[in-house]
């Protein structure tokens, strides 16, 4: 690690950090005499959208009490368009709490590797950061989901770095035993980086439609479909230099 570079530095303090926090977990979880195989939870979805390609994503939490769960998850966006930079993969962890009943909170942060967000050519490990937030409601028979996460590149060498802001927010209904629909909005945003123009900032797509999703009646395993139209001003399209007018992603759900 070069020592003369504050932002190497900074890379290195939050793995460290990172890696002590899992470890301290870890203790944790492994102090019960016996493990509850009932607490620990595993679910990976297959994702292919219009933007990113072909990405899995896994997810999963162990119940530490009642109201508090110890989470982790990992995303392997080099499955589409993350080949590009540098193998793309983002991997975090957090903890995940009941609001109330119906509400449930999961505050993260996860480390990119790469050469996205870093603006490298080489891939690099702890190219960036992603702190990130998922909230979950679920009440009777209304669904909803937010996510928010913020991706933040770190100067390994390369003076420009780029920045990220992905959220989106579901909503929908279930209809039966096994189909719920409702509708989703979706907005990428590059938000500009180190050494980046002030007026840099736009929207690589701003989308939003109905969706279906088919769920097994037993829970654990889902299809997931969303249909969206891209809603950016034509400055915004000339801008990003993406005319993408439709939007798509067909998420598989199996839980384990």
């Amino acid at each position: 690690m070069n020592q003369s570079n504050p932002i190497a530095r900074a890379t290195f303090k939050v793995c460290l950090t990172t890696l002590i926090v899992l470890l301290l977990s870890s203790q944790s979880l492994h102090s019960e005499e016996k493990v509850n195989d009932d607490k620990f939870d595993l679910n990976l979805t297959l994702n292919s959208d219009a933007f990113f390609g072909f990405y899995p994503f896994f997810a999963g939490s162990y119940e530490l009490n009642d109201n508090i769960d110890f989470t982790f998850y990992g995303i392997l966006w080099s499955g589409g368009t993350g080949e590009n930079w540098g193998n793309w993969t983002e991997f975090g962890a957090g903890i995940g709490f009941n609001i109330t009943e119906s509400i449930y909170v999961n505050p993260q942060i996860g480390i990119l590797n790469g050469s996205l967000t870093s603006g490298l050519g080489n891939t690099v490990l702890g190219e960036g950061i992603v702190p990130n937030l998922t909230v979950l409601v679920e009440n009777g028979r209304t669904e909803g989901e937010i996510y928010a996460g913020y991706y933040y590149g770190f100067d390994h060498g390369n003076p420009v770095t780029n920045n990220y802001l992905h959220w989106w927010l579901s909503g929908g209904y279930d209809l039966g035993k096994i189909i719920s629909i409702g509708a989703h909005f979706e907005h990428l945003r590059f938000t500009g980086g180190q050494n980046q123009p002030s007026n840099s900032a736009y929207d690589y797509y701003m989308a939003v439609g109905p969706y279906i999703k088919i769920s097994s009646p037993n829970g654990g395993s889902f299809v997931k479909f969303i249909a969206a139209s891209d809603l950016r001003p034509d400055d915004e399209i000339a801008k990003s230099g993406l005319n993408q007018p439709s939007f798509f992603k067909l998420i598989v759900g199996f839980g384990i």
